[in-house]
């Protein structure tokens, strides 16, 4: 290539790199859209984002699709749902390795030209390669790019993070808050207590503190003369962080704040006008898709988001499914140009959050959110110590001892149903279940239908037991999910046998609970404890499993059936199992049972923590459960 060509090609490249949009993320940890006034009447004012948002779009209906920090930022910087990828278990022990054809989005943008800078959060459950961000630290600016570089740039902030409210009764004794206590909305599953009062009060003044924060970014732009070529997002990184929200699948969960700023000169990317407040439907897997859209960087067919802002000229660039409308739009008299798409139903998915298992999942379509609880003998009040560092889940869990709390605010505590279903906009909490209820009983199924039809077509990993995955997965969790669909289709049909009733389930469980196939065995026995005492009849076949099995965690789950049926002595069996772990994942959830069974069936457990694994003493999580069950324990040998 001669000089003049060389220097003409620069030029051209240069115009086409100063065409495209600046990009930047405000991210706030640990706040749903619960606690903001421009979202819901009972939260705080935000003014800084309020007026972002009134020069630009606010999303009434914005999702995670977890409630914890590395699942939900594990969805953002793929684009993947995270069950596909087993990226959802909170902080997972072996992170997970994306095959050669998927990457985290910044890297296609850095491809581009872009400059990519984090500060600081990445949380991810997957190995990060070299080539994601230029900078990623808590200095990380866009000002060290080349003059004329566009440049995307994540902003986190930590102050309404869930550790702020793990105050002292000390601290909320001496220190007032700037919001009325007195005054402060308590959602009604809620006692309303002094302590949460006080805590609603102080979370939401951490709230001001984060739009303060978010204002100064704003006024760094505008120094920097950058608001005119900037699109900013400002969004929660999933729900929280009162009691009953992170870590759960409820709307104070899951349902985030978020708001897009357009300055004119990029508005004809976006199919809304300025000021307006939308009732569409956007969730965590489609942002990737919808930077890479809005910078002009072909969208990877490995992705399973959608962008919600599109200016394409060809429909056909766009992957189109079931669960997401696309339509064109006139915004700026380019009807054939503006591609809205928006979704039709939200998932949502949660495991283990850090030491605490369980396995749910959601989708929401208009007003209705149906939950699916596949261990619904699980309460969500199941200990997690880092959850219960916080005042008021303590004194929630003390009332509801003392036999205090009303019916609603005992909820909490008790077994769930395997199935839910609420009206969002009736009961915000989802106090009232209506899957039982036959005027909705054509929404459940259809709901129910939609769930199954997603979980089967990812395909949804976790139909496998964690460890599993670890061992056989990690290496490349799409190859494994691949070449066993059909055995996963097979496993969550098992997994419904509990939706059934149990006269029209038991043919099939007596059947299934001696198969050949250890992991149809795990469910069928799962359901047994899903049925309880209904399942006696079988109490010979699941004790011989206990005794005789040869996968350790069917011998858990057995044992786990008698003991929360209460037709075995279970109270030796299973630290027995513990000590047998090879695996920590496995020793994980045999402690899980072992807390489920102490703290809500009233078993006593002693541990001999010298007979387990010695490399579990090094493990955080197996630490924490294993600190929590033995701190009164008097017997240990």
């Amino acid at each position: 290539m001669n000089t003049t060509l060389r220097i003409i090609v620069f030029a051209f490249s240069s115009v086409l790199l100063a065409q495209q949009p600046n990009i930047v993320w405000i991210t706030s940890e640990d706040n749903s859209m619960h606690y903001m006034k421009l979202f819901n009447e009972n939260g705080i004012a935000t003014p800084n984002i309020a007026t972002l948002a009134a020069q630009g779009v606010q999303f009434n209906r914005a999702f995670s699709n977890a409630a914890v920090c590395s699942a939900a930022r594990s969805t953002l910087i793929t684009g993947i749902y995270g069950p596909k990828l087993a990226s959802h278990y909170h902080r997972t022990d072996k992170k997970i390795q994306l095959p050669d054809n998927i990457k985290m989005f910044p890297e296609y943008l850095r491809n581009k030209g872009y400059y990519t800078t984090n500060n600081s959060k990445e949380d991810y459950n997957i190995v990060k390669g070299d080539s994601v961000w230029d900078e990623s630290s808590r200095r990380a600016t866009w000002r060290n790019r080349k003059q004329g570089q566009p440049f995307f740039h994540v902003q986190n902030f930590t102050s309404t993070h869930e550790g702020m409210l793990h105050f002292s009764m000390e601290n909320m004794q001496k220190t007032a808050t700037k919001t009325s206590k007195d005054n402060v909305f308590v959602q009604p599953n809620h006692p309303n207590t002094v302590t949460f009062q006080y805590t609603n009060a102080f979370y939401r003044d951490l709230i001001a503190k984060m739009d303060t924060q978010v204002g100064g970014v704003l006024a760094a732009l505008e120094r920097d003369n950058l608001m005119d070529d900037t699109i900013i997002f400002y969004f929660g990184d999933h729900g929280g962080v009162l009691p009953y929200s992170k870590g759960y699948l409820k709307e104070t969960g899951l349902h985030v704040p978020l708001v897009v700023y357009f300055p004119e000169k990029y508005a004809h990317l976006s199919p809304y006008k300025a000021g307006t407040a939308t009732n569409d439907f956007v969730s965590f897997v489609d942002f990737a898709s919808t930077v890479l859209a809005l910078s002009g960087v072909q969208i990877p067919k490995t992705m399973d988001g959608h962008p919600f802002f599109h200016h394409l000229t060809d429909l056909n660039s766009l992957k189109i499914n079931g669960d997401v409308a696309f339509g064109y739009s006139d915004r700026h008299g380019e009807k054939y140009n503006m591609i809205r798409s928006v979704r039709k139903q939200i998932y949502g998915y949660g495991d283990r959050f850090d030491e605490k298992y369980d396995m749910v999942r959601s989708v929401r379509k208009n007003e209705f959110k149906y939950i699916r609880n596949f261990q619904p003998y699980n309460p969500d009040a199941l200990m997690n110590n880092y959850r219960y560092k916080m005042l008021a889940y303590r004194e929630w869990k003390t009332l509801y001892d003392e036999g205090t709390l009303n019916q609603l605010q005992s909820q909490f505590f008790e077994a769930k149903s395997p199935e839910a279903l609420y009206d969002i906009d009736k009961d915000p909490y989802e106090t009232n279940n209506l899957a039982t209820d036959p005027a909705y009983a054509k929404i459940l199924e259809e709901l129910r239908n939609a769930l199954n039809e997603w979980m089967h077509d990812m395909p949804d990993l976790s139909l496998y037991p964690e460890h599993h995955l670890e061992q056989e997965a990690a290496a490349d969790p799409i190859a494994f999910g691949d070449a066993h669909k059909k055995n996963i289709h097979r496993y969550l049909k098992v997994a419904n046998l509990q939706l059934l009733p149990f006269d029209k389930a038991k043919k099939q469980l007596k059947k299934k609970l001696k198969d050949k196939d250890a992991i149809t065995r795990y469910w069928s026995l799962v359901n047994c404890s899903r049925f309880g005492t209904k399942a006696a009849e079988f109490n010979h076949t699941i004790e011989d499993i206990m005794t005789h099995d040869a996968y350790l965690l069917n011998r858990l789950r057995a044992a786990e059936f008698l003991g929360i049926t209460a037709a075995y002595d279970v109270t030796s069996v299973l630290p027995d199992l513990l000590y047998e772990a090879q695996h920590p994942l496995e020793a994980l959830q045999i402690l899980n049972t072992i807390v489920l069974l102490r703290d809500f069936h009233g078993m006593e457990f002693s541990i001999n923590t010298n007979a387990m694994n010695a490399s579990y003493a090094q493990d955080k999580i197996i630490s924490s459960r294993i600190s929590y069950l033995t701190q009164n324990q008097t017997n240990d040998k």
